[in-house]
């Protein structure tokens, strides 16, 4: 069994360890092109051309199914990916987490990057599975390349900022970028009050991850042999996992696999 994920930069990380702590004996493959950082702000056009192409350098390993673990990819390149890849490979998107998030009553934040905030992609979903509950989107511009460089600093600077622009009796803050997942406590951390109830993150890496072992037919084994290998293509040519992303637990998890170990 032969999982890829694709996205800008190590926001890729989150569903990674998560597929390979459901299934050890699964091979990984993680393409990436964190040279061409940041998407958000780039144009549609230009995020789908480099979101296929890291899609491509995926396909070309031949995985059972390509999870495109970036939320601007999926917004601008999801279709043009399926288009080129399906069915031969299933492709599977990631989508912010407002319906469970909603499900839960409000207030609720959705964190995200300034080209996805506002966008009516962001729109649509909160139409269609917030209605009635108070949602606020948050722009958090420069998250997602603090995250992507570990330049805690900057992590730092550009949380707190989302934090002041998030209203203080939210129960649930959606995580709307893959990066943020990295930093999720340091969120909470952030946008908790003391005299509310504990805040609810909700993110898409768990979802995805058994989304795509549905869509191949296989199911959770935890307890498999960790048998799979691990491949790095940063900008379509193979590489290892950087320091940046062994900084987080996520990163550091998939050195269990084989071929990860620089």
């Amino acid at each position: 069994m032969k999982i890829a994920l694709m996205d800008s930069g190590n926001g890729l990380l989150a569903a990674a360890a998560t597929v390979h702590r459901l299934r050890p004996d699964a091979d990984l493959v993680l393409s990436s092109d964190p040279g061409s950082m940041p998407w958000g702000p780039r144009t549609p056009q230009d995020v789908t051309e480099r979101a296929l192409a890291c899609a491509r350098a995926a396909a070309a390993h031949r995985p059972d199914a390509l999870i495109v673990a970036c939320n601007t990819a999926s917004v601008h390149a999801l279709a043009a990916i399926r288009a080129e890849l399906e069915p031969g490979l299933p492709v599977i998107g990631t989508v912010p987490a407002i319906k469970p998030a909603a499900a839960g009553g409000g207030p609720v934040a959705i964190w995200a990057t300034p080209a996805t905030t506002g966008s009516p992609y962001q729109r649509g979903l909160i139409r269609d599975f917030a209605a009635g509950v108070e949602v606020t989107e948050v722009a958090c511009p420069g998250l997602a390349d603090a995250v992507q460089w570990a330049d805690t600093a900057a992590v730092d600077a550009a949380i707190a900022s989302a934090a002041a622009r998030t209203p203080r009796d939210v129960r649930a803050v959606v995580l709307g970028c893959t990066h943020y997942e990295l930093v999720a406590e340091h969120i909470r951390a952030a946008v908790q009050s003391p005299t509310a109830p504990p805040l609810v993150l909700h993110a898409s890496a768990g979802a995805v991850a058994a989304q795509a072992l549905r869509r191949i037919g296989a199911g959770p084994a935890p307890d498999a042999e960790p048998t799979g290998r691990l491949t790095v293509l940063l900008g379509g040519q193979e590489g290892v996992l950087d320091a940046a992303s062994l900084s987080y637990p996520e990163g550091r998890s998939l050195m269990t696999v084989g071929a990860g170990r620089p």
